[in-house]
């Protein structure tokens, strides 16, 4: 059974950093499609960044419009963890972070609890 953990939100500031961390168990992360997921208060859920799964012709990242240039997903093989580097954050980044898992990044099978990120002065 994979499980996935978040950790990793907070308050901080316009302009500041945090890094979520997705902790994977049951499976092996790099055998895996991950996305990060958020939902602000009244709004949909969206996707905003994903990392395919190994493959013998290497991994690919993609991001939504509205974090391109700013986050950063990565993949540490040896911590089993995916992680999301969120820099130059805005007010409108507050939401609440979720990470999912799949054999594709159309396909989300397993979801984590999720983690609250504020932005705010």
């Amino acid at each position: 059974q994979v499980q996935l953990v978040e950790s990793g939100g907070g308050l901080v500031q316009p302009g500041g950093s945090l890094r979520l961390s997705c902790v994977v168990s049951g499976r092996t992360a790099s055998t895996l499609a991950v996305g990060w997921f958020r939902q602000a208060p009244g709004k949909e859920s969206e996707v905003i960044a994903t990392i395919t799964r190994s493959s013998w012709s290497g991994i690919s990242t993609g991001y939504a419009d509205s974090v391109k240039g700013r986050f950063t997903i990565s993949r540490d093989s040896a911590k089993n963890t995916v992680y999301l580097q969120m820099n130059s954050l805005k007010p409108e980044d507050t939401a609440d972070y979720r990470c999912a898992a799949g054999e594709t990044i159309t396909q989300w099978d397993y979801w984590g609890q999720g983690t609250q990120v504020t932005v705010s002065s």
